[in-house]
């Protein structure tokens, strides 16, 4: 695992879950530059995944084993694209909550994986 990665990626999908939660706060639902923000962070989670899967595939170990390791892999790389198509289906203030949701989702998953790792 990238430790600087995991903090980017982490810190990202924090800022993303602050901007969308103000936006909640005043009464918006998701707008362009939120899903501009959201591909962003998407884009960091997917970086990670791949890493990942490139580092199982040299023979490395995560320390609490494979299959959990790959599980929240997935997970975090699906978390904020699924709270984006959540959002769109809710045009209200909600929507924006969904996703400030998925952003911190998304950053205690990276902890997640940096322990599942050994970190």
């Amino acid at each position: 695992m990238l430790v600087a990665l995991t903090v980017a990626t982490a810190v990202a999908a924090l800022l993303l879950a602050a901007w969308c939660g103000w936006a909640a706060y005043r009464d918006q639902p998701t707008k362009d530059w939120h899903f501009i923000g959201m591909g962003v962070v998407s884009l960091l989670a997917a970086v990670q995944l791949v890493i990942g899967i490139v580092q199982l595939a040299r023979g490395e170990d995560p320390e609490q084993g494979t299959v959990l390791f790959v599980s929240y892999l997935l997970g975090s790389f699906a978390c904020v694209p699924v709270a984006g198509f959540m959002s769109l289906a809710e045009r209200t203030r909600w929507g924006s909550v969904t996703v400030a949701a998925g952003g911190v989702v998304l950053a205690v998953l990276q902890v997640r994986l940096y322990d599942i790792w050994g970190g």
